[in-house]
């Protein structure tokens, strides 16, 4: 079974089948028949059997969030994100490009709160935007001059297949 590396567990679920789990088990099944029927192995009913004899139900309820609480709260990733809409050179950037390390000091600047780049990636992964690089295009490109080249001088200098000879 096990929780492969990147996939969110649905707490809500776990905590349904600790909770048919426990009525098997005090319905009388045994440990074995009762890991069969949720789907788990046996240790982890022996976990929960000695848990519900314990503490009861309220011992296999689930413990809420996991892990370390976020320190940017919604209020702030969403003050962060109207930053980020303005651009970088409305905070004083020569590009219009937003880097990890210049979000990181946008964070630090507006929340008081300093991340490493590569986390910065996964908050803004969360927030649902994505790595985008401008186009890179000469200052002195002329659009109609290329339009030009592309329609008259490109097809007298683009090869074409030779015609086939049929025996």
């Amino acid at each position: 079974m096990g929780n492969p590396l990147g996939v969110r567990r649905d707490f809500d679920v776990l905590e349904s089948r600790r909770l048919e789990a426990a009525r098997l088990l005090r319905e009388g099944s045994s440990q074995a028949e009762v890991a069969r029927r949720v789907g788990v192995h046996r240790q982890s009913v022996s976990r929960w059997a000695k848990e519900l004899g314990a503490s009861g139900i309220k011992g296999l309820r689930k413990a809420g969030r996991a892990g370390r609480k976020p320190l940017l709260s919604l209020a702030d990733r969403q003050r962060v994100e109207r930053k980020l809409k303005q651009g970088a050179q409305a905070r004083g950037y020569e590009t219009a490009l937003w880097t990890t390390s210049r979000v990181a000091d946008l964070i630090e600047e507006e929340c008081g709160v300093k991340h490493h780049p590569a986390h910065v990636w996964r908050i803004l992964q969360e927030m649902g935007w994505s790595c985008q690089r401008p186009a890179r295009r000469a200052l002195e490109r002329d659009e109609g001059k290329i339009e030009r080249w592309k329609k008259k001088r490109w097809p007298k200098l683009k090869k074409k297949p030779k015609a086939r000879v049929e025996r």
